[in-house]
């Protein structure tokens, strides 16, 4: 018999999974993970806050219905936003459940070098510009631009750690919040 909790996540990036699993045993400690290919539906590098949200969204509901034995989905996509203050790197967080429910979360955002924000623009996704840029291999599956940029103190695992739990707390406390699918 499943665990009644039952994590599919939309990606099979270690990073991505490892952070869904510390995140949801911070409150379940015996919940299980599993990382599943997803599309996110969106393009390579999301540029704005609605493609990086529909691109969490769709990879929440992808692994919930390629996975029969989860109970909740979760989708994690991260993304850039061009803004006249600079370019802003951060993510959406998504998860679902059986019953239609969502919760919603971001990680926090931050700045990133002109340099690298240039490449981007010209149409690098954000981890081969981090690669190219910082002369790194494979960042985004490992610390990301926040590791680079840190020199470690912050990983992408620690970033994306705290929006997963913030979209975990509806399911924590479904007594405080509406879970109806709200776009």
């Amino acid at each position: 018999m499943p665990h009644p909790f039952f994590f599919a996540v939309g990606s099979t990036n270690p990073v991505k999974v490892n952070c869904v699993t510390q995140a949801v045993r911070q409150f379940w400690p015996a919940a299980q993970t599993i990382g599943v290919n997803t599309d996110s539906q969106v393009s390579d590098q999301p540029m704005s806050d609605e493609e990086m949200f529909a691109g969490a969204r769709n990879r929440a509901q992808q692994a919930l219905a390629q996975t029969p034995d989860a109970t909740h989905g979760v989708g994690l996509e991260g993304g850039v936003f061009d803004s006249p203050q600079g370019m802003w790197a951060y993510a959406w967080m998504v998860v679902v459940d059986r019953q239609g429910r969502t919760g919603k979360g971001q990680s926090g955002r931050f700045m990133l070098p002109e340099g690298v924000a240039a490449l981007v623009r010209q149409g690098l996704e954000l981890g081969e510009a981090d690669d190219r840029f910082f002369g790194a291999s494979n960042s985004k599956q490992k610390a990301g631009a926040i590791g680079l940029l840190s020199d470690g103190r912050i990983d992408r695992l620690q970033l994306y750690l705290q929006g997963v739990t913030f979209a975990l707390l509806p399911f924590v406390h479904p007594e405080f919040y509406d879970l109806g699918e709200t776009d």
